[in-house]
């Protein structure tokens, strides 16, 4: 196992995963995760059916190695409508069209851990998400006990939205999973009942605001100059000037 507090470090380079990876992707997956992935699954990475993926491999190496997996992501983009939590964009005036990118799987074989290599993975997704203009986000599932992956997609930034109850089915257990977002592209959690009540008011008051507007202007066009002048100075009325924190600038947060 490498040892993280070596002066000697692996060269590690990171690129798409190919066909030439397959048996070596199957026994990470297999020996990583208590989910058993169809061959199906391994040949749609490989061949890049519907899959993005990327791979980290170890150039140092001096054997005939050095091009062989050590980490990989695979991700999926789905339409944000299809997925767990099309209901955090109701909000969003753009929603239509939006889409998000899933992690299905993210491995570091042990003797490589604590290297980065797994953030470096997670910050290629969120870079290839943030590059599509109608990605809002990257997100993804974590069994409610891997407290590993838990601080880890904390520490990486990404948001705990919600718990999904018995979401995984594993040899006759029942498990929770929790669900993380990390938002680009200017997505956002949906905003709080009291936030949507704000907007509404705040729109409400320009709408009055625009009503009254063209009422005075009526006014103005049939009360003689003199007149509005005088009536003027009994008319005003000292107002509160409250601003009321909302619109398109707020950020919420679940």
């Amino acid at each position: 196992m490498l040892d993280p507090r070596s002066e000697i470090y692996p060269t590690i380079e990171y690129r798409p995963i190919q066909p030439s990876d397959l048996e070596v992707l199957e026994n990470i997956h297999l020996a990583l995760f208590p989910i058993r992935y169809e061959r199906e699954f391994f040949l749609n990475v490989v061949n890049g059916n519907g899959i993005i993926s990327w791979g980290a491999v170890d150039t140092s190496r001096s054997d005939d190695r050095r091009d062989e997996l050590i980490g990989f992501v695979t991700t999926r983009m789905i339409a944000a409508q299809d997925s767990e939590i099309e209901d955090l964009f109701r909000y969003n005036s753009s929603r239509k069209g939006l889409t998000l990118l899933y992690i299905l799987t993210l491995g570091v074989v042990e003797s490589y851990r604590n290297l980065g290599i797994a953030s470096s993975l997670v910050r290629e997704v969120i870079k290839y998400a943030a590059s599509i203009s109608n990605c809002r986000g990257v997100y993804l599932h974590v069994i409610s006990y891997n407290q590993p992956a838990i601080s880890f997609y904390n520490k990486m930034l990404f948001k705990l939205v919600r718990r999904l109850p018995q979401f995984y089915y594993i040899r006759g257990q029942h498990y929770d999973s929790y669900l993380f977002v990390y938002y680009v592209n200017g997505g956002r959690s949906p905003c709080s009942p009291l936030e949507v009540i704000t907007s509404f008011v705040v729109d409400f008051r320009a709408f009055l605001k625009m009503v009254v507007a063209k009422f005075w202007n009526k006014e103005d066009r049939s009360t003689p100059r003199w007149s509005r002048c005088k009536e003027s100075t009994t008319l005003l009325v000292s107002q509160n000037n409250k601003r009321i924190v909302g619109g398109e600038n707020t950020r919420c947060h679940v």
